[in-house]
């Protein structure tokens, strides 16, 4: 499969524009599905020099992409600028999910099953590492 990745809080912590801490599990999880077979994209909001400063600490790391920011690496090159910011892949990986970023166990496994031809959503649901808010107390009188 084709799978996009966000950078910032997906594969490090919020620290924009800095790197922030490794979210644990995420790069050891991302180079197993490239053992997988499946191809990586970075998708991010980097550019320029904050790009290049996630490019090289995924590779700092041994994680190499397919391409970033591009559906392929060359694509803004070949066609001069006039691409789609659209991306033809299978799979997104960003922390702005609908009910935010599930444990890394978790996502692996959902490529896992999609990959094989089944439904990963029972797999999702429920299962974000974002922390629960505070619930209010309510007082009954």
């Amino acid at each position: 499969m084709m799978i996009a990745i966000d950078f910032d809080g997906t594969i490090v912590e919020h620290a924009y524009p800095e790197i922030g801490k490794p979210i644990p599990f995420a790069i050891d999880t991302l180079l197993q599905m490239q053992k997988d077979g499946h191809k990586l994209i970075l998708w991010t909001v980097r550019r320029g020099q904050l790009l290049q400063e996630a490019i090289d600490y995924c590779a700092g790391r041994g994680l190499y992409f397919y391409a970033e920011n591009e559906n392929y690496r060359g694509e803004v090159k070949e066609k001069k600028g006039e691409v789609s910011r659209k991306l033809k892949t299978d799979l997104f990986i960003d922390d702005c999910n609908l009910g935010g970023l599930p444990d890394w166990g978790v996502i692996y496994n959902a490529v896992k099953t999609t990959a094989n031809g089944g439904n990963a959503l029972h797999l999702l649901a429920g299962q974000s590492a974002m922390p629960e808010p505070k619930k209010k107390k309510r007082w009954l009188f």
